[in-house]
């Protein structure tokens, strides 16, 4: 195996590494309920991102996360 290929492995390796640190870091000051809502959260953030019909489309999913926290 040449030596650019080892070493675009193992940055690719050390960015994967870092990349699900950094998630780990995210969720970890989360409550058990926090983590359990934050499915609910994300979609409704990204629902609401939609013109017109965003907020509309997101009251499910806020009702969601209200209903576990």
């Amino acid at each position: 195996m040449p030596k650019s290929r080892f070493l675009l492995r193992a940055l690719r390796a050390a960015a994967r590494l870092a990349m699900w640190s950094a998630m780990g870091a995210a969720v970890l000051p989360l409550d058990g309920c926090a983590v359990a809502a934050l499915p609910c959260r994300l979609t409704s953030m990204t629902l609401k991102i939609l013109p017109v019909v965003g907020h509309v489309a997101a009251t499910p999913f806020d009702a969601c996360a209200a209903a576990i926290d």
